[in-house]
């Protein structure tokens, strides 16, 4: 016995529109004696255990540290970094809890769509009832090859992508595969082969349900050859959908990295090399805002308004004879800077 076209990686056969005869002789079953333990071995090694392939995964440590993977996050970093040597340690704590909060969200967003494979998964039958050598067997149902002659009744699970070859008043549930919400009346006779896959009522789908009646049905695909199998593969091959939308906040985010960079940029400069702050002061405008105020307190006779005597800075503050008004509480600010009070 030789089966014809069921290799898993070639496209669909249209088994609903063939006859229950054409069928049975292009896969080379059986319906009263179903394959042998040699055939059946030998299509299992040929085809495959009749499961789903486990779907590719990353480890939790590398999708957290993915979240971070953005450059908007690098900016948020990066300023934490430079705000805790500042000494601001409220700001710090409050721009990393903005940052792993976030980084939770995505975490947990992405933990939901690896457990929507293992529900697809999950939908497969784990027994199934064959008829084989001519005798009814209850085996795993990994182990159900294109071929295998299938027994069917109510409760039961389908383990696989069968042709109907006897229906008696049955009914399945294949709300999983159309969505549709009542159980769909079977039958053995041949459809359009345009139908869509809600109108093929003389097909049993693997993963759904038989709510009523019995049935027997010749096995014509099993593990990712089944629609059930190529749904998970849909979703498993899923990517993210650049809509207009995601564009344009993808844009935004550059812009904006882009801007706090310039700022950052101007404000070192200014403030180390025109106003002579130290290096981790010049980073925070707040130190720089704070510096114009007082210089701008001075009278005109002091030294700080020629342009020959710049603001000497010693201990991380001004020196006080530049100065004469230059007040101790500024003086202490800027040694450990901190957002002016409001």
């Amino acid at each position: 016995m030789r089966d014809q076209d069921t290799n898993p990686h070639q496209p669909p056969l249209s088994w609903h529109a063939e006859g229950q005869g054409t069928v049975l002789a292009r896969l080379g079953g059986s319906e009263e004696s179903g394959l042998s333990a040699a055939e059946a071995a030998r299509r299992l090694a040929q085809h495959g255990p009749n499961q789903l392939p486990p779907p590719e995964r990353r480890g939790p440590v590398v999708r957290f540290l993915l979240q971070f993977h953005n450059p908007l996050i690098y900016v948020l970093l990066a300023a934490a970094a430079v705000t805790y040597a500042l000494e601001d340690y409220i700001d710090a704590t409050v721009i990393m809890a903005v940052v792993i909060i976030n980084a939770i969200i995505g975490f947990v967003q992405e933990g939901k769509a690896e457990r929507a494979l293992e529900a697809v998964r999950a939908m497969l039958a784990s027994r199934a009832n064959v008829v084989r050598q001519g005798e009814r067997r209850d085996i795993d149902a990994r182990e159900v090859v294109p071929g295998d002659i299938v027994l069917l009744e109510s409760g039961a699970r389908v383990p696989a992508d069968l042709r109907l070859l006897r229906a008696k008043n049955l009914q399945i549930d294949e709300s999983a595969l159309t969505g549709e919400s009542a159980p769909v009346a079977k039958g053995v006779g041949a459809v359009d082969e345009t139908a869509e896959l809600a109108d093929r009522v003389s097909m049993a789908y693997s993963g759904t349900l038989v709510t009523f009646g019995q049935a027997r049905g010749l096995v014509v695909a099993t593990g990712p050859a089944t629609e059930i199998g190529r749904i998970g593969a849909l979703v498993a091959g899923v990517e993210s959908l650049a809509t207009p939308l995601t564009r344009r906040l993808d844009q935004f985010a550059r812009q904006i990295t882009l801007f706090i960079l310039a700022v950052s940029l101007i404000t070192f400069l200014y403030g180390h090399y025109i106003a002579g702050m130290p290096v981790l002061t010049s980073f925070s405008p707040w130190s720089v805002l704070r510096l114009q105020r007082s210089l701008r307190d001075c009278p005109p006779s002091s030294p700080s308004h020629s342009p020959s005597a710049p603001v000497s800075w010693r201990n991380n503050g001004p020196s006080s004879v530049a100065c004469r008004r230059w007040k101790r509480s500024d003086r202490s600010r800027l040694s450990a800077p901190t957002r002016p009070a409001r």
